[in-house]
C-alpha cells in the first residue's frame, strides 16, 4: 500500500477553506480574528488511518489546530473514550451552545473537544468577548444553523 499524501493541492484547500467560511469549524472564530490564521486539519490524522481527502479535511484555528494535534478523542471521567468533534459528520449545535462567552459542551462529544482544544480558557473567552461585542463572532442565530 503506498503512504499517503500529507500534500494537500491548493484547489482542495480553497474548497476547505470557503466550505468553512473562513471559520475555524471547532470554535467558529474567523481567520482575520486569530492572530496565526488558520489552518488545514486532518480530522483523523494520517497516522491514525486518515486521508487528505475532502471528507476528512476541517478549517481549524492555529489553536485548536496544535491542541488538537494527531488526537481522534479523549478519556473522560478516567474511564470512557470519546471520539472528537467532526465537522464533516456532526452538527456544532449539537454539541455545544454559546453561553454569553463561554462555548459550553452539551454533550460527552462536546466536552472531550471543548477540554482538549481548550475552547474556554480565560484568554480565549476575553478574545471571544472582544469579538461577539464588535459583532466580529457568528451570531446565535448563526449557531443554531450549525
Amino acid at each position: 500500500m503506498p503512504p499517503v499524501s500529507r500534500y494537500i493541492n491548493p484547489d482542495l484547500r480553497q474548497l476547505v477553506v470557503e466550505r468553512a467560511e473562513y471559520l475555524c469549524e471547532y470554535c467558529l472564530i474567523h481567520e482575520d480574528d486569530t492572530y496565526l490564521g488558520c489552518e488545514i486539519d486532518h480530522i483523523i490524522s494520517l497516522k491514525h488511518g486518515g486521508t487528505s481527502d475532502a471528507d476528512n479535511l476541517a478549517y481549524a484555528c492555529a489553536f485548536c489546530n496544535r491542541h488538537k494535534g494527531s488526537d481522534v478523542g479523549s478519556v473522560l471521567n478516567s474511564e470512557e473514550f470519546v471520539p472528537f468533534y467532526n465537522p464533516r459528520r456532526d452538527r456544532w449545535a449539537e454539541h455545544f451552545r454559546l453561553d454569553s462567552y463561554i462555548i459550553r459542551p452539551l454533550t460527552s462529544i462536546g466536552e472531550a473537544t471543548a477540554k482538549i482544544l481548550l475552547f474556554n480558557t480565560d484568554e480565549r473567552i476575553l478574545e471571544r468577548e472582544s469579538l461577539i461585542d464588535s459583532g466580529r463572532y457568528p451570531s446565535l442565530a448563526t449557531m443554531k444553523l450549525l
